[in-house]
């Protein structure tokens, strides 16, 4: 079984993030950027896929700049086989990513295609869900165990008040939430490893897919700031506070 995994280029989550001054977007000059957590976990998933025999082939894509070889060279090094990158400046939206993702998937051909559910820069969750309709494919959302059995997939997800399992027929499509594992760490003789492997760019021309977004980013603001709060000493002074500085009550 081919698992194909999403991955995405993101400022660090460590990173505090600043705008720029012109408020035309986030400031990613010299900030540090690292695979998006969610990808991290569908990258996990998929190795472990492959580790218990189920999967044959681990192939990583991702959609972004030259510099998100970087990420794939992480995926790789984490146990992935090979790497796509689909290299493109633009700055895209889920459904241009999803129908780039569904070109890659005409090609490679995968029985199951593994997402993180969002990502933390643009925080959509869109894109697993956009595939699945693009594809036709059965989908899975915000998985929190995953387990193939013949040529279905069971996919516990997370939902609200509780967890729903479903069966899906493959070829499907599974987005990753955070209870599902624990990614691992790259050791450095796989880190050099990677160096190694395959990695291949195409364009999204190449993919006979078109980018332009019917969507523009007017500004970028930071939250206004917000006021210090205070400590109260009973009940009573925090009900007069509610009711005559607040005005909520």
């Amino acid at each position: 079984m081919k698992v194909l995994v999403a991955v995405k280029r993101v400022v660090d989550h460590n990173v505090k993030v600043r705008v720029k001054a012109d408020n035309t977007g986030v400031e990613l000059a010299n900030v540090k950027m690292s695979m998006n957590p969610f990808c991290e976990i569908g990258v996990e998933e998929a190795i472990r896929l492959k580790e218990k025999g189920i999967a044959t082939e681990v192939v990583a894509v991702c959609v972004g700049p030259t510099a998100a070889q970087e990420q794939l060279r992480t995926a790789l090094a984490l146990g992935a086989d090979r790497a796509i990158l689909v290299e493109t400046d633009a700055e895209l939206g889920s459904l241009a990513v999803a129908k780039i993702l569904k070109a890659v998937a005409d090609q490679e051909q995968p029985q199951l295609i593994l997402l993180g559910k969002q990502a933390i820069d643009s925080d959509n969750n869109q894109t697993g869900q956009m595939l699945g309709a693009l594809t036709g494919f059965a989908q899975g959302t915000f998985a929190s165990k995953v387990e193939v059995d013949g040529d279905k997939v069971n996919v516990t997800r997370e939902i609200d008040g509780g967890f729903q399992t479903v069966a899906l027929k493959l070829p499907a499509i599974v987005t990753t939430d955070l209870r599902l594992n624990e990614p691992r760490y790259a050791k450095l003789p796989d880190i050099m490893k990677a160096k190694k492997k395959p990695l291949d760019t195409v364009t999204p021309e190449t993919l006979g897919v078109a980018v332009s977004s019917t969507l523009k980013t007017l500004k970028v603001e930071a939250p206004a700031q917000r006021s210090a709060g205070i400590k109260v000493k009973d009940v009573a002074e925090l009900v007069d506070k509610l009711k005559n500085e607040a005005k909520v009550i």
